[in-house]
């Protein structure tokens, strides 16, 4: 069941450009997402509850969009999109509703850049607007020559471990169904690549996991790969920090005590781990010849 909705604005202007993913802006064309991950972030805000039975489409958003862009590209207020940072934007739905792919059309109109983020080879579907938008986006003058792209295809991925996959992303495609994807995209003359994130503590971010990630990363032809740690926000029965207890709790009760080590009061893991993490990261983008992040 997909609820259908009016928004008064689609738009998102960032205080400031994110410093990995580039963005000023953000669109999100829905409300929860089918994907069911239990990790994300998203669990800890007002519609994580029952994500999949929340699930809501901004039916006019290509409309709205279109006001907002209009009045943003007069002004020459030029900066990366990016779709979507709080939902799916090629979940199952939008093959019959197809609101990423008008979204899409409205932001090749007004020539905004824009970096997808997905987890769905539905995102191949539209290659011919991405194709169009990536000659004729207009940059913000500092990224012109850094990036020089207007189009970024950023895949996520949290496990190379199929089975993990099925339990903490139930309703997302295979995470080598991604790869594949975004090797086509690669193909296809894409600036395309990878977000281990969130890697998963004592699961998917042993020295082994993340050597396998980027063996992966340089096998399919990622342009980039980013990485990042796990954050649990929440004290909610469906907060992702309440719902990701509970799986541990199921699966992996021995390491209920190590998580609670690592994360204490905090959101996110340890600024020692966090640390290490980005370390090894780098270290194994220069072994295999991935870059690590986008500039």
């Amino acid at each position: 069941m997909v609820n259908e909705i009016q928004v008064e604005s689609i738009l998102n202007k960032h205080r400031k450009r994110d410093d990995w993913f580039l963005d000023d802006y953000s669109v999100n064309p829905y409300y929860g997402c089918s994907f069911n991950c239990i990790y994300c972030y998203t669990r800890g805000f007002r519609y994580g509850e029952n994500m999949p039975g929340k699930l809501s489409a901004k039916v006019n958003a290509p409309e709205v969009l279109e006001k907002q862009l209009r009045r943003r590209a007069k002004n020459g207020e030029y900066g990366i999109i990016a779709i979507s940072t709080s939902t799916e934007p090629y979940q199952r739905v939008e093959e019959r509703l197809t609101l990423t792919r008008k979204i899409l059309e409205v932001i090749l109109e007004y020539r905004f850049p824009v970096h997808i983020l997905t987890k769905s080879g539905l995102v191949l579907r539209d290659l011919d607007l991405f194709r169009e938008i990536d000659k004729s986006a207009i940059l913000p003058d500092d990224l012109k020559n850094e990036l020089g792209r207007g189009v970024i295809i950023n895949f996520s991925i949290s496990t190379l471990n199929e089975k993990l996959a099925k339990i903490i992303e139930p309703g997302a495609p295979d995470p080598f169904e991604r790869l594949e994807a975004m090797r086509k995209c690669r193909e296809e003359g894409f600036l395309a690549g990878i977000s281990y994130i969130p890697a998963l503590p004592f699961l998917s971010d042993s020295e082994e996991d993340l050597e396998r990630m980027l063996e992966m990363a340089r096998e399919y032809d990622a342009a980039f790969v980013f990485v990042g740690s796990l954050t649990l926000f929440g004290n909610r029965p469906y907060d992702c920090r309440m719902v990701y207890y509970k799986f541990l709790e199921e699966y992996h009760p021995e390491l209920v005590p190590r998580y609670r080590n690592l994360f204490r009061r905090s959101f996110q893991p340890s600024k020692e781990y966090r640390k290490k993490l980005q370390e090894k990261v780098k270290e194994l983008c220069e072994k295999y010849g991935v870059k690590n992040g986008l500039i």
